[in-house]
């Protein structure tokens, strides 16, 4: 099994995913998150879904080339309860990303409008008296609707690597939009390295320097509270691709 269980009792599992696999829905022929945790719990006699397989929720994800930590739910009323957390303001989620550039200001909030057009986030206009941002035409010629993205990030090291220079920042989550951190940093002109899809030609070319072969963005730090017991729980994970450990040198 490629993922990694950190804490698992009867209502919650704790887990480190690699990257490069998916969340969930893996191609054919490859190993999904999701399948390796139930194929897990049902070798050790697992809780029994109506199914006849062991249940277990989805609370969240990660794109299948970034790594870091997720929560999963043994049972429904847990699962309930983490979504109710994640929904509001006591589910926290940090990251670490490694970008082309250097990033000014060291510390910014990045707010944007973002719509998902098939399988890619798509930046829109803000609105420009409050309100939400106004609908676009998708390809498909049904409206899109963009939501509103807001992250926080912090530059937390600078190095020149073959006279280029790449950054390791911390970043923070403030809502959950599809590939949000990709696409804001992509856009405020600080791509991560390793991210073919919202990469520039200059930062796919360092990344193919370095050899970074997955998005260099790990969610490093998990905060939530237990969904039966309400205990707090707190977990932590190091990034594995080596350019995180480049810019901690």
């Amino acid at each position: 099994m490629q993922t990694k269980i950190l804490y698992e009792d009867n209502y919650i599992m704790v887990v480190h995913k690699p990257a490069g696999i998916a969340v969930q829905d893996g191609r054919v022929g490859q190993a999904d998150v999701e399948s390796e945790l139930k194929n897990y719990l049902a070798a050790k006699g697992g809780v029994p879904a109506a199914s006849g397989k062991p249940y277990l929720g989805i609370v969240h994800r990660l794109d299948q080339p970034v790594e870091g930590l997720l929560v999963f739910a043994k049972t429904p009323k847990a699962a309930a309860a983490l979504n109710r957390q994640l929904a509001g303001d006591s589910f926290g989620k940090d990251y670490l990303a490694v970008v082309c550039g250097k990033p000014e200001p060291k510390k910014q909030v990045l707010t944007d409008y973002i719509k998902k057009e098939g399988g890619t986030a798509i930046i829109c206009p803000l609105p420009a008296t409050g309100g939400t941002a106004p609908l676009e035409p998708s390809k498909t010629g049904k409206p899109g609707i963009p939501k509103k993205a807001e992250l926080s990030y912090e530059v937390l090291t600078t190095k020149s690597v073959e006279e280029e220079e790449i950054s390791m920042l911390a970043v923070r989550l403030k809502t959950g939009r599809f590939h949000q951190i990709r696409a804001q940093l992509s856009h405020a002109g600080y791509p991560l390295l390793g991210d073919a899809k919202y990469g520039s030609e200059k930062s796919c070319r360092v990344s193919q320097n370095l050899q970074v072969r997955n998005v260099a963005l790990c969610a490093v730090h998990l905060l939530f509270y237990h969904p039966v017991t309400g205990e707090k729980k707190e977990y932590t994970v190091s990034p594995g691709q080596p350019v995180f450990t480049l810019l901690h040198a």
